[in-house]
This record gives structure tokens, sequence and C-alpha cells, in this order.
């Protein structure tokens, strides 16, 4: 047992609770209590201490939405070829070549080096959405291995896709389903969870989503799918079924309460409803939106027709401050109103992801209260003016970010301590990482 105490806790709970002299106490994986630190430090005499000396503690963030593969195409040269103009040749111009050049042994360094971004910067579990179609069988075994050798919590998918060719296709299907298996029989003390991976309407065959949804279904999974993010995925499906994106995914019953949708920016009021209708749950990713030029997704409009929208970064960044630090801004700019955003944000960041995680772990996530996991934060950070249940919000937009990560626990573990990582030599991995992405870019 151990107490993170003497300092400014927000728990993140149901009525916003904020404690000025505040500890948490922590249990084995879980929260015991939450209260003032001298009494728990009364309470627990035999508990070790930990001093944060006035700074936040906080939950560990969520993110709902991330690709670890995407690691080694930072600083990826471009070989003389021209730059991208539309979403669809960002896609076929880096992600549908790079994802081909990975290996086995890529594929774990490509996700231990993003975990240790999202240790350092606060997010405790990740939702990742996983592609390399000439390793395809067990890779999503490597992710979870740096997963579980890291300490976060990670619910993992395998993107299926037509593009490759039938057999990879069905070897993606055959990885989706194998990992869905695993974590049935044994989700390492609830660090797991998994959901059946699909690329996006525009890659996928009538065939192939009617294959995908009988095998989930045997299982009970739901999805994790990229939806109508370009006008191309929107094009693609009006073309193959005379249906828009969400209409032809709700045609194949892939859409539902365990599936994440993600982006959503080229979606009509029907497909609102349908959304509504079904209980999907959307993912809203609003730096990568901006970076691929495809729009801005209309979160105000689903969030007020009863869509569960959260928030992610789909491989852009693993710093979820940051993710909605560019969401207030982006909805103002593109409503061009200075209030626009201010309730929708933080419903997405703090209360929708929480709500998402519910469904794929046992337990409480995102919120500090008795019974949760204990994955926690410490943020270095002083506020300069008071801070209560009705204001902390504006303290984590404007006053926070994920380099200000102190500590950073997970599952009652304390993964980094006053910014060391206490599981991993960071330079030693990066090292291994940057001899890899030589091979990788040569591969390109």
């Amino acid at each position: 047992m151990f107490i993170v105490g003497n300092g400014l806790v927000i728990t993140v709970d149901e009525q916003g609770t904020v404690l000025e002299n505040g500890a948490v106490v922590v249990e084995g994986n879980l929260i015991k209590e939450i209260g003032d630190t001298a009494a728990m430090k009364a309470k627990y005499p035999q508990a070790e201490f930990m001093d944060v000396k006035g700074k936040v503690i906080m939950p560990g963030m969520i993110n709902a939405h991330h690709h670890f593969y995407s690691t080694f195409a930072r600083g990826i040269p471009s070989k003389g070829g021209k730059p991208a103009k539309t979403f669809g040749e960002v896609l076929e111009g880096l992600w549908w070549r790079l994802d081909k050049t990975l290996t086995l042994e890529d594929v774990y360094y490509s996700a231990m080096l993003p975990i240790i971004d999202c240790v350092k910067c606060g997010a405790t579990t990740v939702f990742d959405h996983h592609a390399s179609p000439h390793a395809v069988k067990g890779s999503l075994d490597m992710i979870a291995k740096a997963v579980l050798e890291a300490g976060i919590r990670a619910c993992l998918c395998y993107e299926l896709s037509d593009r490759d060719g039938e057999k990879i296709t069905q070897e993606g299907i055959e990885e989706n389903v194998d990992f869905l298996k695993r974590v049935a029989q044994n989700n390492e003390g609830d660090m797991l969870a998994a959901s059946f991976g699909l690329h996006a309407s525009l890659t996928l065959s009538d065939e192939t989503l009617r294959k995908a949804k009988e095998a989930a279904s045997a299982l009970g999974a739901g999805f994790h799918v990229h939806t109508a993010e370009g006008p191309e995925d929107v094009e693609d499906s009006l073309k193959k079924s005379g249906m828009r994106v969400v209409e032809r995914l709700n045609s194949f019953g892939i859409l539902g309460p365990k599936t994440l949708a993600i982006h959503c920016v080229h979606v009509n009021d029907r497909e609102i409803e349908i959304l509504a209708e079904t209980g999907t749950n959307v993912v809203h990713n609003p730096e990568s939106n901006m970076g691929n030029a495809v729009g801005v997704s209309p979160v105000t409009k689903m969030l007020n027709a009863g869509v569960t929208v959260g928030l992610g970064t789909d491989g852009f960044t693993s710093d979820m401050f940051e993710s909605v630090k560019v969401a207030n801004v982006l909805h103002k700019h593109a409503a061009q109103d200075p209030s626009a955003s201010w309730a929708e944000v933080p419903q997405m960041i703090f209360d929708n992801n929480q709500k998402i995680a519910a469904k794929f772990f046992q337990k409480p996530l995102g919120k500090l209260v008795p019974g949760a996991y204990a994955d926690i934060i410490v943020v270095d950070y002083y506020p300069w003016t008071p801070v209560h249940s009705g204001n902390y919000y504006g303290h984590v937009l404007f006053g926070m970010s994920g380099r200000a990560v102190e500590t950073t626990i997970v599952n009652g573990k304390v993964l980094m301590k006053d910014r060391q990582l206490l599981f991993v030599d960071e330079a030693e991995v990066a090292a291994k990482a940057r001899e890899l992405a030589v091979k990788v870019w040569e591969r390109f």
C-alpha cells in the first residue's frame, strides 16, 4: 500500500471533485480511498508516502485511437516524390507503403517507442490500430509484449484490408481472431483488451465485411474502423453500394456499442442518427484531421444527437493534453465562434473516453475513485488561480502539457517517477529503432 499525496487532486469523478491538499491511497492495483492528506496518512500509517509537494494529482489519460506502427514515418525521406495533395495520396504515398516494410522486429520497436512516449505524457490506456501486411501473424502478440513490458493498458486490433490481396486479407482475419481468443483466455490482469480491426470501407469488399462480421460475432467482439475520414471513403462507398459509409457499415452489422468509428468527418445527419441509434462510439482526432486536410468532424452535432464521441491522436502524437488543446482551437476556428467546443472537448476527453474504456476493461479508468484502477499521474503544475469543480478543465487546457507529467502510475505500479523511466532504457531502445529505421526506409 502507498499514498500519493500533498497535492491538488483532480478526481474527474461525476461531481468534478477537487481536493486542495489531497491524497490517493493505492492498495494493490486499485484506488482504496481519496481524502485529505493528513487524514489519509493518519488512517494508513504503515503506507509508503509519495510527496508530490503541492503539484497536481489526476487520473492517467485515455487515448481512444492511436497508431503505434507509424513510428518509422518520422523524418522519412521523400525520395523525390511529389507532395501529396489529397488524403488518398497520403494513404497511397506514405502509409500503404510504410506498413508493407515492417517486420515483426520493427513492429515491436515501433510499438515500444510510442508506448514510452505515452508514459512520459501521462497516457496510461491506449486503443491501438495496427497494420503490417507482410508481417501479420503474431504482430499483435509483439505489440502486446511491448505493452506488458512497459506496464501500460491497451486495447489492440489488426487493420483488416483487401488492399494487399486475398491471402493477406485472410491472415488479417485470423490475426484478429487469434488475439481476441488470447485476450478472452488471458487478459494479463485486465491490462489487455481486443477488438476486431478494419481499415476503412474504401479498402473492404462486401465479402470481406461479411467474413469479418461473422468472425467477430462468434467472439462477441466489436470493431475498430476508420469511418468517413476523407471524401474518398464516401465516394467509394457510394460507388460500391449506393450507400454512404456509415450506412454501408451498418448494413453489415459492423456498428454497435463495442465498435469504435474513427474520425466520422464526412457524415450527414442521417448517418449521425444511425451512429446514435446503434450506440456506436466515435473517436475524434483533431490534429490528424488538420494535418491530412480532410475537414472538421461535426462533433458538436454528434454529441447533441447522443453519440458517444471520444478523443484520440491517430498516431500524430502520444500527448492527449496536446489533442485537447488542438480540439479546442480547431472547433472555435471552424465555427468562427470563440465559445465553440468549450463544453464538448472536456466531455470527450474526460467523460466519453471513460465510457469507451469501460466497455473494454473491467474496472473504472480515467477517474480517481475508490475501486478504480490505480492509473495516476502527477503533473508539474502549480495553479496561478484557484481550482475547483467548475474550472479545473480550464487549468488542464491552458496550464498543463504532457511533458509536464512527472510521475506515471499504471495498475498500481510506478512506471516513471520524477521524469525517470523505471522500466526501460529509452536511449537504448531509440538507438536500436534508428538502426531498424534505416532498413525500413531502404525498403520503403
